[in-house]
């Protein structure tokens, strides 16, 4: 009853405060938000962001509660925010919407009864209530009641963000005559123009049943909300139809079956692939009539997306992140790449990749030699193909300076290449099935872990093309499958590489284990492939980093997101090293994520010769210093003040502060750092000691320079990043940081009842040697 009072409530606001609210965004032809030539729909989904005219349909799922009896106003109000959002950015939105027989028959089974309830209490001879039954309401009249609720409760909520709506009520013949469909289509513009919102449904308390096969050649005739919305945005010449229902898109089966996946993209030629399933719990239409209209209106010229309304953690942003281009629901498209998708090309690297793990150890370092080989054979071509990829970002002139030596590839970096690659061939002789532990458990059965591939690998760098053979050398002497997203900079010197690399591959028939990503995906959409990807490596900025941490769903992010490295001078430090430490941290390469980033120097050290030498140092190497609110303090003439404490410069910059000890230099490394790489300069072998057990980084140095901090200083051979995780892998992560373990029991029929209270056998667990073969060791039982 409160309901039906504030509805009531807002159907009374008057049209003159509606006016007033819509005549700061009235907007005149001149003014009106320019749309592309309606020709044809758009042929990715990054293309989307460019749509001006838009269709948002609201399916029964969607408007309804799950009883069917009435609004599920929250949801609702959060797809009303966003339809009011994107109006507000310029864009013209309409709204097809389901509802108002659910509206009307919650209003109609209130009235009906309060009205029993009222009869039965004056004709009952003892006061006694018999049960009170609903009659079955028909579904026009609950329409006829529900409409005027619905559309208040609409015009309610748009208020909220000064967007006026207006309603229109239509039937199939007020498309199928020409009369009645050019008025449709002048009301329509006219509100348009002017930057109301229409609110569009079909009249259902008139309309007759729909009848089956009543199309007309060639135009979808209005059965439901589905054909609805289609037929207006083609009437329209809307850029993009938005179809909400209860479901999270299209799939190849019905949802909830086994082997059900949902598509991604859907083609015109991929009707024959897709099996249905039976209607939403409400609705006229079911995903099959969904289809019909989407495909209906994508041959018309608009473009659509089917997706999920109802979820509660994406609702709240479904329309706006379609509309950005983001990987939601369905997207048809009339036009079909040449290549394969992300996800088929996800499933081709695990098959392949789980082949290549029951490869021979040699047999991997076979292919991790022929790499090696092909990277000096085919130098000319590879460094023609750099070399193109060079003159384009030059000619752009946007690139750093810093980037562009990242990105270049010379002869030399190519045998340096080469040798790195035969070091990791070398070492992926005893990494896929190395026994770390062997247990006999009881007689005849024992237990072993042993070392297995984690699965599929995602690893997205920017403009590092030799980061590809790295990584894919590491990735095969694991035995790991590989996606390899690379930035579009290095486009062609990645293609070549990953050409050569898949060559390599196909020496024993796993050539697919190595997958280059191509298409136009976006790192955020990648980074929702929970049930493709196990692990996802970024090589990058801090920007990217974090960006992919963020987006991850459901995904190990392996990396770190900064590089704040500290070098703390202790007052027993050794001007000699100090000044080697210091210089070789910050200066020998800035941009390195194990750069220096803070120097920390003990109060007692101020206005001494070694103070002096390292600032004269660091003046002579032209590094900026910024100081800390302590150092400054200390200064009459300071240098600037440090914006903050936490910042990774990567550049020939840093941050110089003042601590009164050791231990107040780890306090603030635990506060300031980033868990990258510390380290101390002292001859105190008790405060190194201190030092080395109390900061908590991944890599904690005495008396050397963080940039050791890398997996080739460490005899890794390669790294595929540096990790600030606290589980899994730590540091600079090369071939073991790519390997995890499962458990294998060998037994001869035994029974957990063995080994019960009345059992006959009794637990061993005896530690074995890994080194001696299984079968000796039955042997020896």
């Amino acid at each position: 009853m409160l309901l039906l009072q504030r509805l009531s409530l807002c159907s009374r606001i008057q049209l003159d405060s509606l006016r007033q609210a819509c005549r700061p965004l009235t907007r005149s032809f001149s003014q009106a938000p320019q749309g592309r030539i309606h020709s044809a729909s758009f042929a990715h989904r990054s293309e989307l962001r460019q749509a001006k005219r838009i269709v948002v349909k609201l399916g029964s799922a969607v408007v309804t509660r799950g009883d069917e009896c009435g609004l599920a106003l929250g949801r609702l109000a959060s797809i009303v925010e966003q339809v009011a959002m994107l109006q507000n950015q310029g864009r013209q939105m309409m709204i097809v919407t389901s509802g108002a027989v659910a509206f009307g028959k919650q209003r109609l089974r209130h009235e009906i009864l309060l009205s029993q309830s009222v009869r039965q209490a004056l004709h009952s001879g003892h006061n006694q209530l018999k049960d009170m039954s609903l009659p079955l309401l028909e579904a026009r009249a609950c329409a006829a009641a529900g409409q005027s609720g619905l559309m208040a409760l609409y015009e309610a909520m748009f208020t909220q963000y000064s967007t006026c709506t207006a309603q229109v009520l239509v039937t199939n013949l007020d498309f199928h005559d020409d009369q009645k469909r050019q008025n449709l289509n002048s009301t329509l513009q006219e509100l348009l123009r002017m930057n109301i919102v229409p609110i569009i449904n079909t009249n259902d308390a008139v309309v007759p049943p729909p009848e089956p096969n009543s199309d007309l050649q060639g135009v979808i005739s209005i059965k439901d909300n589905d054909s609805l919305a289609a037929r207006l945005a083609v009437e329209m010449k809307a850029d993009l139809l938005v179809a909400l229902s209860d479901v999270e898109g299209l799939y190849n089966s019905p949802p909830g079956t086994d082997d059900a996946k949902l598509i991604d993209i859907f083609y015109p030629g991929d009707q024959q692939s897709i099996t249905y399933g039976t209607k939403s719990r409400v609705g006229l239409g079911g995903m099959e009539a969904k289809v019909k209209a989407a495909l209906w209106a994508l041959q018309g010229g608009t473009s659509v997306v089917i997706a999920n309304g109802t979820h509660p953690k994406v609702t709240g942003h479904v329309i706006t992140d379609i509309v950005e281009g983001k990987k939601v629901g369905t997207f048809f498209s009339e036009i079909k790449p040449a290549g394969p998708t992300v996800e088929q090309q996800t499933e081709w690297a695990r098959n392949s990749g789980r082949t290549l793990a029951t490869l021979q150890p040699d047999q991997r370092s076979e292919i991790i030699c022929h790499v090696a080989e092909l990277l000096t054979e085919k130098k000319d071509e590879i460094l023609a193909a750099n070399k193109t990829d060079m003159d384009v970002c030059v000619s752009a002139g946007q690139m750093p300076a810093a980037m562009l030596k990242r990105l270049s590839l010379s002869p030399a970096k190519l045998n340096s290449l080469a040798i790195g690659l035969r070091q990791i061939a070398v070492a992926a002789q005893d990494s896929v099935g190395r026994v770390l532990r062997r247990t006999r458990v009881a007689h005849n059965l024992e237990l072993e872990q042993i070392t297995v591939p984690i699965g599929v690998l995602l690893v997205i760098f920017e403009a590092r093309p030799d980061c590809l053979p790295q990584v894919a050398a590491l990735a095969i002497a694991s035995g790991n499958a590989l996606l390899l997203k690379g930035g579009k900079e290095a486009a062609n010197t990645n293609r070549i590489l990953h050409q050569l690399t898949q060559e390599a591959l196909s020496l024993h028939g796993v050539s697919e284990a190595v997958q280059l990503v191509s298409t136009r995906e976006e790192v955020e959409d990648l980074c929702r492939l929970d049930k493709l990807i196990d692990l996802i490596i970024p090589r990058g900025s801090s920007q990217l980093v974090r960006g992919i941490q963020r987006a991850a769903k459901g995904i190990p992010v392996l990396g770190h997101s900064e590089g704040i490295c500290h070098v703390y001078v202790d007052a027993d430090a050794s001007v000699d090293k100090v000044i080697k430490i210091v210089r070789d941290s910050k200066c020998d390469y800035p941009a390195a994520c194990n750069a220096m980033e803070t120097l920390l120097i003990h109060r007692d050290l101020l206005r001494t010769p070694m103070f002096d030498q390292i600032i004269d140092m660091l003046r002579t190497e032209r590094v900026t210093i910024h100081a800390g609110p302590r150092f400054a303090s200390y200064l009459t003439f300071s240098p600037s003040e440090a914006k903050s404490l936490r910042i990774e410069y990567g550049d020939l910059e840093c941050c110089m502060e003042v601590v009164d000890s050791m231990q107040e230099a780890v306090e603030h490394i635990h506060k300031y750092g980033s868990s990258h790489t510390d380290i101390v300069v002292t001859e105190n072998k008790e405060t190194a000691e201190r030092f080395l057990q109390q900061v908590d980084s991944a890599c904690v140095f005495w008396n050397a320079s963080s940039r050791f901090a890398d997996g080739y200083r460490f005899g890794l051979g390669a790294e595929v990043g540096i990790s600030t995780a606290r589980i899994h892998a730590r540091g600079p992560v090369g071939l073991e940081g790519l390997l995890t373990t499962k458990w294998v029991l060998r037994g001869d029929g035994h029974t957990a009842a063995d080994f019960s209270e009345h059992g006959t056998m009794k637990y061993l667990h005896e530690n074995l040697p890994v080194s001696q073969p299984l079968t000796e060791q039955r042997e020896s039982n």
